[in-house]
């Protein structure tokens, strides 16, 4: 009896254990958009992806032209692994690009 108990007693521990880190570490996740890549861009809320781009870009003008800009780029084939700042940093160059003629 005394032989179970004291397994139980580790296995209890061990999951303990276990739940403990697999709670760390999915609470250790960037949930942030600025640093994802560009394929959790269209489930973002509108309001994240604004957001993001004000943080990104470091101004709030443009903010709308500029996710309607990663928008596209998003809906572009084979560019769910390129990161948002990068795209964001390509749409504001552009916007600046605009202004600028």
């Amino acid at each position: 009896m005394k032989f179970i108990k004291k397994y139980l007693k580790i296995l209890i521990g061990v999951a303990a254990l276990l739940l403990v880190f697999t709670v760390f570490v999915m609470s250790q996740r960037s949930e942030n958009l600025e640093g994802a890549p560009l394929k959790k861009w269209p489930s973002a809320s509108l309001e994240r992806r604004i957001a993001a781009a004000k943080i990104l870009t470091g101004t709030d003008q443009n903010a709308e032209l500029i996710v309607q800009c990663i928008d596209k780029i998003a809906t572009l084939p084979d560019s769910g692994e390129m990161a948002i700042r990068d795209a964001a940093s390509l749409c504001y160059t552009g916007v600046q690009l605009k202004e600028n003629l």
